[in-house]
């Protein structure tokens, strides 16, 4: 019984640090920047910095399934606890990094993406274990408390990285590293393999591929937020449409091989289970509607809102986490609640109410103003965590116990390569769908205001850079105040000139992709209703059946 909650503890903890260091480091780059004298609005800095925010989630959805069907073969716990030890070296060498400029930068992107192989291994894991660990009428409950930490771990991530970058941000890593290393000694101490690893080869044709066509994808997608030539977004860029056109090659030729194989990595059979597919295409869609709109309210209130009352560009980092708070406590509240609740009733209904409730916070935060009331914020962000909560839990149970327990590592590391790979995307799809409404008429109204001083200018701001400056305050109008009199230099060389001049094109496009991510959420959710509910296969309490065993005398 103990030790079912040991496996609790540790996972959990593993999978709150996983989060929440994605977050940390965004919170923290504009510190980060300033300590590495680096100059994000610098026209070859898009690069670095979207690589910086996304590399990490890149590697990790590129490896999991291999991650979890080496799990399989070879021990999950084993994996996990590795996983743990490369998250902790690699955040303590990050701890170290002394450069300066674009160097120092790509070091930080390099040790990011080995710090991702070991994040990797510990969400990979954590499902597949816990669920060994815990028998069916309690998996709910389990998976819905380890998925509250993660989840909470990704907003608590945003207060802790605020709080950290404020006095060193290289406490966020020495942060990680201690978690890390206390996490290897106490996973190898308590853990062990449950279920015997399986005999089988490893599909090195399927994991290449997979591999090759995911990773290919999300770096493509990703350079598509950079401007190309005189297009605001590089979708027209070749580098993109031939990296696509390969993933997409490649992905195609992995489906058809992953069907003749006889040990598949990515088991195509268990898309034939109904619960399996529906809490996977519902979790698919929620994750990409979850990722992009945390990003979003992170420059609503960092690059908009706080800046426009009064709060130096200094202190936003700190004060945005803080007002994500009521986004956290709603997933908090409802993801334990949601996860018992579903082991005793069923996860049918509660994983398309939650749904729905976050569809219509997505709603109701499209129609408040750049200029909103804080109370009607922090009440819609509970909304929309609450719903998250009701429905990630259960769904969570579904997604792991819907399959024979040999293919549970598997079966996790398609969950998290699905999940992770729409995270990714989401924040792409977000960027890319308010670039281009901002894009539309950024520069006409930036144009107007200066105009109001009596300034006519022809600016020329791409988008992206608007946007990217607003999250990391920095100010790119900043320049123009070099030959303008003094007392009109005042008042545009101030945060509130600068978002005033950008809020009303970012609100449009802000608006656009909330109501577009709203009508998905619903569409999921009257799709999750087609679920069974039904969890088989042995699970749970083998620990205690197996030192039971081994206890007992021979016949």
């Amino acid at each position: 019984m103990k030790s079912k909650w040991i496996a609790l503890s540790n996972t959990s903890i593993a999978i709150f640090i996983a989060f929440a260091n994605y977050n940390m480091i965004i919170i923290a780059l504009p510190q980060i920047f300033n300590s590495l004298r680096f100059n994000p609005t610098a026209p070859d800095a898009l690069g670095y910095l979207i690589w910086l925010i996304l590399g990490y989630m890149i590697v990790t959805s590129s490896l999991v399934v291999t991650f979890g069907r080496i799990s399989d073969l070879k021990g999950r716990a084993k994996l996990y606890s590795f996983g743990f030890l490369i998250f902790a070296i690699s955040s303590g060498i990050l701890s170290t990094v002394n450069g300066y400029g674009d160097s120092a930068v790509l070091e930080m992107i390099i040790l990011r993406l080995f710090q991702g192989v070991g994040g990797g291994l510990l969400m990979v894991n954590s499902a597949a274990i816990l669920t060994d660990y815990f028998p069916k009428n309690e998996l709910g409950k389990a998976l819905g408390l380890n998925q509250v930490s993660g989840l909470v771990g990704g907003v608590a991530g945003l207060i802790i990285g605020g709080v950290l970058s404020v006095i060193n941000w290289r406490y966020i890593f020495l942060l990680d590293f201690v978690v890390g290393i206390i996490g290897t000694l106490w996973s190898f101490k308590s853990l062990r393999d449950v279920q015997k690893p399986i005999k089988q080869p490893l599909d090195i044709i399927g994991n290449v591929l997979f591999a090759l066509g995911i990773t290919l994808l999300l770096i493509s997608v990703t350079y598509g937020l950079l401007p190309y030539g005189n297009q605001q977004l590089g979708w027209g860029n070749p580098f993109v449409i031939t990296g696509l056109t390969i993933s997409f090659l490649a992905i195609g030729i992995f489906v058809l091989v992953e069907s003749k194989v006889k040990n598949p990595m990515f088991d195509l059979s268990l898309f034939k289970v109904r619960d399996f597919s529906v809490a996977n295409f519902t979790n698919f869609i929620a994750s990409m509607a979850r990722q992009g709109i945390l990003l979003m309210m992170l420059v609503l209130l960092q690059g908009i809102w706080l800046p426009l009352h009064g709060v130096p560009y200094s202190q936003t980092p700190f004060w945005a986490g803080l007002y994500l708070i009521p986004n956290m406590l709603g997933f908090a509240a409802l993801g334990p609640i949601s996860g018992i609740l579903s082991d005793r009733y069923g996860s049918k209904v509660l994983t398309s109410l939650g749904i729905f409730v976050s569809a219509l916070g997505f709603f109701l935060l499209s129609l408040l103003p750049y200029d909103f009331q804080l109370w009607q914020f922090f009440a819609i962000s509970f909304l929309m965590g609450a719903g998250m909560g009701l429905f990630s839990s259960p769904n969570m149970a579904d997604i792991m116990a819907s399959v024979p327990v040999q293919k549970r590592g598997a079966a996790s590391g398609m969950r998290a390569s699905l999940q992770n790979t729409a995270s990714a995307l989401s924040v792409v799809l977000y960027f890319s769908v308010v670039i281009t409404g901002m894009a539309v008429t950024l520069n006409s109204s930036i144009e107007s205001a200066l105009s109001s001083y009596g300034i006519h200018l022809n600016v020329n701001l791409p988008a992206a850079v608007a946007i990217f400056s607003a999250l990391l305050g920095y100010d790119p109008l900043s320049s123009l105040t070099s030959s303008l009199p003094t007392s009109v230099a005042s008042h545009i060389d101030t945060p509130a000139f600068f978002v005033t001049a950008i809020a009303p094109s970012f609100m449009s496009g802000f608006r656009l992709m909330l109501n577009i991510s709203a009508a998905l959420l619903v569409l999921s959710g009257i799709l999750s209703l087609a679920r069974k509910g039904v969890r088989v296969g042995e699970m749970g309490n083998r620990v205690e059946r197996t030192q039971k065993a081994e206890k007992a005398p021979a016949d």
